[in-house]
């Protein structure tokens, strides 16, 4: 008989991001007398929520009407917008006339994602939804039939043999007629339902961007409330890799920047914490940045993979929303907006399945109903844009994904879909390829990793299992190590992997766990497929503030 003491809701949400609360929020606008319940890994919401961000204020115009009265987000509507194409020391600008109209960011808002999602928790918590931060969920609970019939927490208070310490604690589990994976990219349950339910049967696989992230103090003259530039081209372009750059000027001073590096990139000698720290040394980013103080770091993988990337929704008693299924519009660099309709329709068809008195079975209305959505019609206008730059790389590709985005915007676009491979069969074997020699931080532009992930206010309880699972420990010595020169000491931006190496010893393996950011990397880039991330104990991880 299980100890856990069991609570039984009307739906149970896994994520307090924007897709989770969005749900929240309209499954009580539609029905107050429902019991909705949001789990959230983070110690706070918020902790764990990294984006640029720019945001269309489209869903949140939906949702709460009124959210330009008491949002944070409303002090900082765009008004400057800058698309960049940079050379080793030089830049042009890129002409708006170029570019399809729903390219522009007129009418959008840039500010923290972070304090939007606790904003947006507030709003919930005022109409009676029971926000849970500090509890992960880590196990997906099934009836009798197989269908999904709500999770469990982690046990807490597991010292790192699997031994119960004095502060032992089991789970908590939720029973619910319905349940929401909310868990963003990559999320470890939404992994696991993936394959249960071979979501992804009638899709193409998903593929990912590391986006790492800085705020910065600058000096006021040279900061410009609302100005948003984004950038393509240099660094990454001198590696047959591809990505782009973001600097947004927002409340308070302060500047958002970050660089996306796509995880397809072949050569294994890459680092894409130190493709950002050359962007940063670039003239023009270094003009805005310089004499300014650095103040927050970050990291987080990023769904790549638009339209044809969306896999099935709904399986028996739960669905998949936000960045679980991967709405982000790529060439928009947004994905806040979306997540937040897929949560309202998954609410809507949740709500009216309890009201008919059903519960635990599929919810196909859902997946329905999304498909003929605005989400729909947004994404497909762009869905051969990252294929296209990934194929035939950032300059070409940018003009063949131009003409496509163009067409499709005047009813006449390309009748295929261009399809994608996972970022993990794209690495190139190390003998293929030379050793990058990355320039040495400076310590005022540029940092080096260990120092960056103490901006980011990581922290884990030493004494507890690794949440960072290696399946077999020689098939990463054989792969990861002989055949591609060791990798996850140049793809994670935290350092948590090192290979320690003495005369006459075997190669050893070392995880940092400690310093772990939760971006995924490593669960999505390792060659073989052998690191498994998992949720570590509660509110463990990052605390970003503002992010």
């Amino acid at each position: 008989m299980s100890e856990r003491e069991t609570m039984p809701v009307d739906v149970v949400i896994v994520g307090a991001g924007p897709a989770g609360l969005a749900a929240s929020i309209r499954l009580k606008q539609l029905n107050d007398e429902l019991e909705i319940v949001v789990l959230e890994k983070g110690a706070e919401v918020g902790a764990h929520i990294l984006s640029g961000a720019t945001i269309d204020p489209r869903a949140l115009d939906e949702l709460l009407p009124d959210w330009r009265d008491t949002c944070p987000l409303a002090q900082t509507p765009v008004t400057e917008n800058h698309h960049w194409v940079l050379s080793k020391r030089g830049k042009r600008e890129m002409p708006h006339f170029m570019m399809p109209p729903f390219m522009s960011n007129d009418g959008n808002y840039t500010g923290s994602l972070g304090n939007l999602t606790r904003w947006l928790a507030e709003q919930a918590e005022a109409l009676g939804v029971q926000v849970f931060p500090g509890f992960p969920a880590a196990e997906v609970l099934f009836n009798e039939s197989g269908a999904v019939m709500g999770v469990a927490t982690q046990d807490m208070g597991i010292a790192a043999d699997g031994s119960h310490k004095g502060d032992y604690e089991p789970g908590m589990e939720f029973h619910a007629k319905y349940t929401l994976f909310a868990e963003g990219a990559r999320g470890n349950l939404t992994k696991q339902m993936k394959a249960k339910y071979d979501l992804e049967a009638d899709c193409e696989p998903q593929v990912y961007g590391l986006g790492i992230k800085e705020l910065w103090d600058i000096p006021a003259e040279k900061h410009s409330l609302g100005r948003v530039i984004h950038t393509q081209g240099w660094p990454l372009s001198e590696n047959d890799a591809w990505g782009g750059g973001f600097l947004y000027h927002q409340a308070d001073g302060q500047v958002a920047l970050g660089f996306v590096t796509a995880l397809d990139y072949a050569n294994p000698y890459i680092s894409p914490f130190q493709e950002f720290q050359r962007w940063k040394q670039h003239p023009a980013i270094r003009e805005i940045i310089e004499g300014g103080k650095r103040v927050a770091y970050g990291a987080r993988a990023i769904n790549e993979g638009g339209w044809q990337s969306v896999p099935k929704l709904a399986f028996p008693g739960a669905a998949l929303i936000g960045c679980a299924a991967g709405f982000v519009n790529v060439p928009r660099i947004k994905g806040s907006h979306t997540a937040m309709k897929s949560g309202m329709l998954a609410a809507d068809a949740i709500a009216a399945a309890i009201s008919a008195g059903r519960e635990n079975d599929e919810l196909a209305e859902y997946d329905s109903e999304l498909r003929s959505s605005w989400i729909a019609d947004e994404l497909k206008l762009v869905k051969n844009a990252q294929p296209m730059v990934s194929k035939f790389g950032g300059d070409l590709g940018t003009v063949f994904a131009g003409i496509d985005m163009w067409m499709r915007t005047l009813k006449i676009g390309l009748p295929f879909s261009m399809s994608h491979h996972p970022d993990y069969e794209e690495t190139g074997r190390a003998d293929l390829y030379s050793p990058i020699e990355y320039p040495a931080p400076d310590g005022k532009i540029s940092f080096d990793r260990l120092t960056s992930v103490s901006f980011s206010f990581t922290n884990h309880a030493e004494d507890q299992p690794c949440h960072l699972q290696l399946k077999d420990p020689e098939l990463q010595e054989k792969s990861e190590y002989e055949v591609y020169a060791g990798p996850s000491t140049r793809y994670c931006p935290a350092g948590v992997y090192e290979w320690l190496t003495e005369e006459g010893e075997e190669p050893k393996f070392v995880i940092n766990s400690q310093n772990c950011v939760h971006c995924k990397t490593c669960d999505i880039k390792d060659p073989s497929q052998n690191i498994n991330w998992v949720t570590p104990q509660g509110g463990d991880g990052p605390n970003y503030p503002n992010m």
